[in-house]
Order: structure tokens, then sequence, then C-alpha cells
């Protein structure tokens, strides 16, 4: 279409030029035509030159693969004419390198002898410092073999090492031992003198001094030495004490000076605390755990005027009393673990083991500052079979001690019911005695470095807690037949005993503590039952740990309460029998209230209310007393308005004498116990403020909620202000329109009847 528009345009005069159109393309096409016939015949020019380019490149890579092959060929025959002197080259290099080794061998063996030597003429000399740097040389010379492969090498400079760090240290160690000896240690009982010696006091102070740092400076050979022995599970008896069961963050060896300083101390301990000695008695381990408090109270002076400044000068980070503690701690923790073992099926003794542990360590830390981040006696009790048969003894002990509390002749008696300030709670001796227990298990166990060890002794506690209120439960239902007596009313009060010091646990600091590690814990022990939500308000402090426990001591305490009330509630029914019987519709009407008076019919019942108060306000705690009072009048007020009030018609002497009874000698029974009695009896004082409207009033009042009810019944209510701001300018808020309107026909005394 563009081709003809261009060729014709627009104009259709030009049509006439088609003819000559027609005629060129016709000669276009048979060029064409003939173009495409030759070219049809041959190969295309491009797809030629392609062909031909194809065919060099593979020419070209022929002759590279011929050249490759050849090269390849010649590389083959150079390499096996060469393979006799790489042979030979090899097997030099291999003899050059073993010389190497050798000669290196010897070198390091020299040097071994050389070093040697040279301790040996130390020693001949009294050089001891260089005899020292010498042992220290071949120290580092073992740590630098410690991956090689030479063992004979190895074993020869660990032996020659040994012997010679031997020698010196027995030397410095005989030296050493004189020199305590002249300065009277060790100190077995408490010094009574001044520890510095009044006779050639400097000369001894500079020998212990230079004893001392001579000592320290052997302390890496010596170090070496001790760890190979401990790996190895041979050799000799180390000079330190090592217990037999570690803590899980292993402390540094001793020092080399308190190592030697705790040979005498460590003899003594051995000598009177094991073998057939009389003191070595299971039963009495608070002999050796209170002779070594003793050995390290009686030797702090000594190590604090004597020791420590050496150590200070020497620039050596350490306290010299808190090593003597360390070192006096493995003998004890070595003899408490042997103890432990053979104390499993002894219940009583492995108890007193247990308290005489957890006695030591709080001395421990207390009197001699022990650090807390080193371990002390504890955590031996946190071996897996130990802390087992704790939790058994634990448990046993307290089902026996509360088997005997409850069986006890006083178990439901107050130990302090003649002291009124410290008796507000009440509790009868069982559950003060039962939540002390927990006290004490709780002190027991608050200091165990294992928040996971904590937690379980914390479940024993929940345990405990949850069968001494089964028990009480128990117990109850007995007494159930009888809800107003003593025993009844003690059980209620260790109820709400139990329940108030778990409420103050759940807000220890330790308490709290041991929540959050229960949670990040995941203590299924604890959180076990529990779903995402309680554990999310453990997590944020919401909850507490005894929430369970509260829930199930709350129950029990509202189900007691209600028995309680019940009971009250049918023995005044019972005397309310004759004031429910009254005529009050024939009273006659008494214009002055001075002369009025109880109803005789009534004494029953308020003597009743009286006696009843009197008595739970005797033996029931303030708390329990509050909520019995206030429930007791909020049944009371339920009771009169319906069996009293609804169940009777009033004239107007019969509403005046209601309204008498009520406000002049019921509501004052409770004006003892509160400000405003009469607001927890809202239908029977609002019943008496209706009873006693006069008769002008009361027409009012009755047409205007008849209208009131009618209107809203018609949808009608207008602008006319609602029924119940008008019963509220009488001081009616609680009673209902249609509760007014029922006890406005109550009234006997209406005109025109």
């Amino acid at each position: 279409m563009y081709f003809l528009e261009k060729a014709v345009g627009s104009d259709l005069k030009s049509l006439k030029t088609v003819g000559d159109l027609l005629g060129r393309l016709r000669e276009e096409n048979n060029v064409l035509e003939k173009q495409v016939l030759t070219e049809s015949n041959s190969v295309p020019p491009k797809v030629s030159a392609a062909l031909s380019a194809a065919e060099e490149a593979r020419c070209s890579l022929e002759d590279l693969l011929e050249r490759e092959r050849l090269i390849s060929n010649m590389l083959h025959q150079h390499l096996q004419g060469a393979q006799p002197w790489t042979d030979n080259l090899g097997q030099t290099l291999n003899r050059v390198n073993s010389i190497d080794r050798h000669m290196k061998y010897l070198q390091c063996l020299q040097h071994i002898e050389e070093l040697s030597s040279a301790v040996q003429q130390c020693l001949m000399t009294s050089s001891v410092w260089e005899a020292i740097r010498a042992v220290d040389s071949m120290a580092v010379l073992d740590a630098g073999l410690n991956q090689s492969g030479c063992s004979h090498l190895q074993d020869f400079l660990q032996e020659t090492l040994h012997f010679w760090h031997k020698i010196i240290k027995d030397r410095l160690a005989s030296d050493f031992e004189k020199l305590l000896t002249q300065l009277h240690w060790p100190i077995i009982s408490p010094p009574t003198q001044s520890l510095t010696p009044t006779a050639n006091s400097q000369e001894i102070t500079s020998q212990l001094e230079l004893l001392v740092i001579q000592l320290l400076a052997l302390q890496t050979s010596d170090d070496l030495i001790s760890q190979r022995a401990l790996a190895s599970g041979q050799g000799g008896p180390s000079t330190q004490p090592v217990s037999s069961v570690t803590p899980s963050c292993q402390a540094p060896p001793l020092c080399l000076p308190i190592q030697i300083m705790l040979l005498p101390l460590s003899r003594r301990f051995r000598y009177h605390f094991y073998g057939n000695r009389q003191t070595n008695s299971l039963s009495k381990p608070e002999w050796y755990l209170t002779q070594v408090l003793m050995w390290m109270g009686n030797s702090s002076t000594f190590m604090e005027e004597k020791i420590q400044p050496i150590l200070d000068r020497a620039g050596v980070t350490i306290s010299a009393r808190v090593e003597l503690c360390r070192g006096l701690l493995s003998l004890v923790q070595e003899k408490v673990t042997s103890d432990a073992s053979k104390l499993l099926y002894d219940d009583a003794l492995f108890c007193h083991l247990v308290e005489e542990v957890l006695q030591f360590e709080k001395e421990l830390r207390s009197n001699q500052s022990y650090p807390a981040v080193l371990p002390g006696l504890l955590h031996l009790l946190l071996e897996d079979i130990t802390l087992q048969k704790w939790l058994t003894v634990e448990k046993k002990m307290a089902v026996e001690k509360v088997d005997a509390m409850l069986s006890a002749e006083g178990a439901w008696s107050s130990q302090y019911k003649d002291i009124s300030d410290m008796d507000e709670l009440k509790a009868p001796d069982c559950a003060e005695t039962f939540m002390t227990l927990l006290q004490v298990i709780t002190e027991r166990y608050r200091s165990l470095p294992c928040p996971s060890a904590q937690l379980k002794f914390l479940e024993l506690q929940r345990e405990l807690v949850d069968d001494f209120r089964i028990r009480l439960t128990q117990v109850m239902k007995e007494e159930s037949r009888c809800p107003l007596g003593a025993r009844y009313c003690a059980i209620l009060n260790a109820v709400n005993y139990i329940s108030t010091i778990l409420g103050d646990w759940g807000d220890n600091v330790f308490f709290l503590q041991l929540q959050q590690a229960a949670v990040s814990l995941g203590e299924e022990v604890v959180l076990g039952g529990l779903g995402v939500m309680e554990v999310g308000r453990l997590a944020s402090l919401e909850g507490s740990l005894f929430e369970g426990l509260l829930a199930l001591l709350d129950r029990l305490k509202g189900d007691m309460m209600g028995r309680l009330l019940d009971g009250i509630m049918r023995e005044i029914t019972e005397k309310a029998k004759p004031y429910r019987q009254d005529r009050w519709f024939s009273l006659p009407s008494q214009q002055d209230q001075s002369t009025m008076s109880l109803s005789s019919s009534a004494c029953p019942m308020m003597l009743c209310v009286r006696d009843r108060l009197l008595n739970l306000h005797q033996i029931l705690s303030l708390s329990l007393f509050q909520q019995a009072w206030q429930g007791l009048a909020e049944r009371l007020d339920n009771f009169l308005y319906q069996d009293v009030i609804l169940s009777n018609h009033f004239s107007d002497g019969g509403a005046t004498q209601l309204q008498f009874d009520m406000t002049r000698n019921l509501f004052p029974l409770f004006g003892h116990y509160c400000k405003r009695p009469e607001n927890f009896f809202k239908h029977v004082k609002e019943a008496c403020i209706i009873l006693c409207l006069n008769v002008g009033s009361a027409i009012l009042l009755r047409n205007f909620l008849k209208d009131s009810v009618e209107e809203m019944r018609d949808w009608a209510g207008g602008g006319d202000p609602p029924p119940e701001s008008a019963l509220n300018e009488l001081g009616i808020y609680c009673l209902a329109p249609c509760d007014v309107l029922i006890l406005l026909n109550l009234r006997a005394s209406w005109p025109g009847h």
C-alpha cells in the first residue's frame, strides 16, 4: 500500500501510469528470479568463507596435536633417563634429613645434659637461683617437645627434669620447713603472743622471703610435673592435696610455698580422721569440720603478716590466707566425699552430715571471708546420687514431723493465744510448726550454687504444702459436723496462715529469682502442666510459683468460711422464729421512741448474733474475722429482708418497732467492727425507710412509681424524671422501684382500708 501511494498518489488522473509501473515490476521480478536460480547452483560467498576458515582451523589443530605427541614422547624418554638420578638424589636427601634429625636429637640431648650438669654444678656451689633457672629451661624445653614423636627423648627429659626438680624442691622445702618450725608453724591453737620472734627476726624474715620467692620461681616446673602425673594417673604422691571431686570450674593449683605449709596440717588431718582412730567417726563429721575451721582461723594472722607481704613484693596476685583455706578445703572435700558414700543407707547420719556441711559452708563464707567465686563443699552435695538421697531424706523427715505435729496434744491451739499483740493470725501450733519446717528447708538449700537443684527442693516444698492441705481437708471434714467449734476455726486459721505466708514468699526476692530460673531453664518439674500464657506470666513476674497452691488454699478457705456462716445462720434462723411470727400488722403506734424497747421475740436472735460475733472475734484471725462478720451481715440482711419483712404486713407501729430493733439493736452489734454498720444491711435499712414513711409521702411515692411503671410500659417516659432519682432523694439506692412497690403494699394502714 505504501508503495502504491508513493507511486500513484491520491490523484486519480495519474492512474494512466499504472501500465508503466506494472511493466517495471515484471522486469525486476525476472532479474530476481535469474539471481535466485544462479545462486542456487553455487555456494553463497559467506558460507564459502566460513567453510574455508573451518578447514584451516582443522588443519592447524591436527598440526598442534602432532607436535604435542612428539613433545610428550620426548618428555617421557627424558624422564625415564632421569629416573635413576632422581632416585639417587632422593636417597641422598633422605640420608641428609636423617642425619639432620640425628644432629638435632643429639644437640637436644647435649642441651639436656648441659642443663643437667649446670644444675649439678649450681647445687654443688649452692647457687640455687641458677639451678632454678636451668630447671625452668628444662621445663620450657619439655613443653616444646610436647608434640614431638621422640618418646625416648621426652622420657629422658622428663625423668631428668623430675630428678633435679625433686632435689631442688626437697632442699628448699627442707629449709622452708625448718624456718617455719622456728616461726612456730603450724599454729594449732590460737596464738597467745605476737608472731614476730624477738631474736634475729630480721635474719629469719630475710631467709623466709628468699625461700618463698625461690619456691615461687620453681612453680612452673612443679605445675608441669603435677599435671603430667595427674594425667597419667601415676607418679609419687603430690604435696598438693587433690580432691576426688572437682567442681565445674577447675581452680588453679596451689602455689608451692602453701603446698609445703599444708604438709604438717595434712599429716595431722589424716592421722586423726582416717584409719581406726576414735576421732574418725562417721557420726561426728563436726569434729574434722570444726578442726579445719579452727586451723583457718588460727593461721589467718600468720598468713597475712608473714606470707602475704612477701607475695605482694614478688608481684604474685594471690591471697595467702585464701590459698591456705583452699588447701585445707581439699582435705575436707576428699573426706566428705568418702563419708557421704558410706552414709547413703543411714538416713540419720546422712542428714547430720548435710547439716554439718551446710553449717561449715556458712561459717567458711562469713567468718573466714572465703570468696564466693571459689567452690566450698556445697558442690559435693549436688552429685546425682547424693542430691537424690538428700531430697528423699528431707521429704521423709518432713512427713514424719508433720505426722507428729498433727497428733500432738496442743496441735490446734496457738502458743501466743494469751498475747493479743502477737496473735493477729491466731495460727495453731501445727500450722506454725509446719511453715517453720518449710522455712528451715529453704534456709538449707538457699545457698546451693545450682538453680536446678534449688528448684527440686522448691518442688518438694510445694508437694509438702499440698499434702498438708489434704490433711487439713480431711480433719476439716471430720469437724464439719460442728463448724462453730474451736478446732474447726483453728483449721480455718491454719489454712489462712499458710496462704498468707505463701503469698509473702511469692514476693520474696529469693523465690522471684527461682521463678526466673525455672522459666529460663524450662524446668518441667516446676512448670509442668502450665500453658504458654501461665509461663509468660511467670516470666514477667506477674504470677507466682505458688499460684496453684494459693488457689487450692483459697478454695478450701472459702468452703470452710461458707460452712461456718451456714452453721451460724442456722442457729440464728432457729432463734429468730418468734420474731418472724410477730403480729407486725397489729402493733400499736408509739410516738415517743425514747420509751421503746427491743422486741421481746428478738432477744434470742440478738443474743445469738452478739455471742457468735464475740466468739468469732476471739478465735479467728483478724483478716478471717473481717470476712466472717461481713459475710454474716450480708446473709443476715438477706434473711431479715426475705423472711421477716417480705413475709409480713406492717402497721405504723410495727414498722417503727422494726426500725428500732434494727437501727438501735442489730446494727450497733456490728458497730464495734466498723464505723457505719448500716451500710452492710442495705436491704433492711432501705426497707425500714419505706415502711416508716408517713402516709402522705407513701401515697405520693406509690402513685408516682405506678405511673412510672405504666409510662415505661407504654414507652412514653417523656421528660419526667426516672423513679430512681425520687428514690435516691429518700435514701433508697439498693432497692429497685418494683421492690419498693412491694414494700409499700406491705403497709397495713392505708386510708380507705
